[in-house]
């Protein structure tokens, strides 16, 4: 047998067993056999799981990685970094024992019932193997989980209530259409709503007291950031390595947005009251929550024919729908793009969700929110999250047909898919796309977003691996990075709960510049569609290995 069959038949032998063993995991990217079950995340499945990694590792490591064709050694690395930081997850990182988001069902029923993959009666099926799961699964939660950080505790009792009325008044809804389910449904849905309610209350009594060792540190570490950092990113540079070229590259854009708001305000003195003062300016033009989903609409149409006219790169027509953020996802990031999972054998919707402020919020917290996400830099975020973002790549992703293996759309890199969003917000800014009619309000915005996403690089390596107070953190933000009180208050609340991902986006963005320089030095002649389709030919791996996969 070749290297390159023995390696196809042990990938696909990994992905299914990576399937069965998650179930939810497999729902997003579309592979619908396990439906019906939520992963068991006991101490025996656990110690099972940790087993097989390393017999997954032992057979990958004995293929001849040199007589493998180039997609394949692609597909090799990102396999062997699959693996390896699970593997780290279960022995080192261990976040079954203090972190509660983990155990929340919410997303796994969700994904069932927002997307029409199959018949609802189906769906719906799944649905209630998946509620009969619930009081197991929390119960065992409850016994993994020790001290908690306090974070992670308050954000989990809000999800909770979200998935609490997911499960009671959207699966209400639903039964509407589909009412010869109600009966297999109610034979569990009670059981889980108890279950439910029971592990909320329970994280509420955790909160009022946390027991003899207190809260944990929601830090985790520098060694073991420096390693989740490395096997998050897959990148070439170490986490010492990245964080010098941000705080660099910190300097180099605010000379740049203040040199722009100096042009902008007409006057001779550019400096931070200056660009303060252009972006208060811009702040003032503000959507609210009654019409921010038909703003971001009317951005996306626009964006679309902006990329189209200039040729930015291939546009491609898959459905979109815009959404209202469900609450099991709120109070981590303002929007996000829900592909249709890769696996998908029929097209289903991209989702751009965008949370609306909180009911509980004042209204000087609601105007704060708005002024950061003014209709300016509203057009930048759905750069990012639509077109030519996540919308469009991973639209480029799902048609990559090179390997006869779906590694590449089941472990796709979320540093190369938000670095391509990031890099994105520059190129339509320099392509001088007008947003509300101005384009330098528009780079303006672009410039505050990528101090943005420098500074959470900083933010990420700094709280968890360098010690970093709210207080530091905060002066950053709102000084460097001229964020709103609201938003910086937001991220470092984010910058806690998450570890590594906050660093994906700057890593990211300095890849995929670098890559796009070379491409255009290599040849000069090539246009800025040709060198964006080929960056988005070859699915969504790490940059590093894209590279290899362009010059082969």
């Amino acid at each position: 047998m070749s290297a390159d069959a023995e390696f196809a038949g042990l990938a696909r032998e990994y992905l299914d067993d990576r399937a069965e063993r998650h179930p939810d995991i497999a729902t997003g990217l579309g592979d619908h056999r396990f439906d019906a079950r939520l992963a068991d995340r006991s101490a025996q499945a656990l110690d099972d799981e940790r087993r097989a990694l390393g017999a997954w590792a032992a057979r990958l490591a004995a293929i001849d990685q040199g007589a493998l064709s180039a997609e394949h050694r692609v597909d090799a690395a990102m396999m062997a970094n699959s693996v390896a930081r699970r593997v780290f997850e279960l022995d080192e990182l261990r976040e079954h024992t203090w972190n509660p988001l983990q155990a929340n069902p919410g997303k796994a029923i969700y994904q069932l019932l927002a997307r029409d993959f199959a018949p609802l009666g189906d769906r719906l099926g799944s649905v209630a193997g998946r509620l009969a799961d619930i009081p197991a699964v929390l119960a065992e939660a409850r016994r993994q989980l020790g001290p908690m950080p306090r974070v992670h505790v308050e954000t989990a009792i809000g999800q909770f209530d979200g998935t609490i009325a997911l499960v009671s008044k959207e699966i209400d809804a639903v039964l509407e259409d589909a009412p010869q389910c109600a009966d297999r449904l109610g034979q569990v849905r009670p059981g889980a709503l108890e279950a439910l309610s029971e592990h909320r209350a329970w994280l509420s009594a955790q909160l009022a007291e946390p027991g003899p060792g207190g809260f944990a540190d929601p830090r985790i570490g520098p060694e073991r950031f420096a390693r989740k950092l490395s096997l998050t990113l897959s990148a070439a540079a170490d986490a010492d390595a990245i964080l010098a070229r941000a705080q660099a590259d910190l300097d180099r854009v605010s000379e740049q947005i203040a040199e722009l708001a100096g042009q902008i305000a007409g006057g001779p003195a550019s400096g931070p009251e200056v660009v303060r003062q252009v972006l208060d300016r811009l702040a003032e033009d503000v959507p609210d929550d009654t019409t921010i989903l038909e703003f971001c609409r009317d951005a996306l149409a626009a964006q679309t024919a902006f990329v189209t006219e200039h040729r930015l790169l291939t546009v491609y027509d898959d459905p979109v729908e815009l959404i209202v953020m469900p609450e099991i996802d709120r109070g981590v990031a303002v929007a996000y793009c829900d592909s249709p999972g890769p696996l998908e054998p029929s097209p289903q919707p991209t989702f751009i969700a965008v949370s609306p402020t909180p009911a509980d919020w004042t209204a000087q917290r609601v105007a704060s929110f708005y002024r950061e996400y003014n209709r300016h830099l509203v057009h930048n975020l759905m750069v990012h999250e639509a077109m030519p973002g996540h919308y469009l790549q991973l639209q480029h992703s799902r048609r990559f047909t090179g390997s006869d293996t779906a590694i590449r759309a089941a472990l796709r890199s979320g540093a190369f898919t938000e670095g391509w969003a990031v890099y994105t917000e520059r190129i339509m800014a320099e392509h001088q796309y007008p947003g509300e009619g101005d384009p330098r309000a528009v780079r303006m915005q672009q410039l505050k977003m990528q101090l943005r996403t420098i500074i959470n690089a900083i933010l990420d390596a700094r709280i968890h691996a360098h010690g970093m107070t709210e207080a530091e953190a905060m002066t950053l933000m709102t000084g460097r990075g001229y964020q709103e009180e609201g938003e910086a208050a937001g991220k470092w609340r984010r910058a806690r709960l998450t570890s590594a991902q906050l660093s994906t986006y700057y890593v990211g963005y300095s890849e995929i510049s670098d890559l796009a320089a070379d491409l255009r030095a290599a040849d000069p002649g090539l246009t800025s569609q040709q060198v964006h389709d080929r960056m988005l030919a070859h699915g969504s791996p790490p940059v590093r290995l894209l590279r290899t996969l362009i010059a082969a």
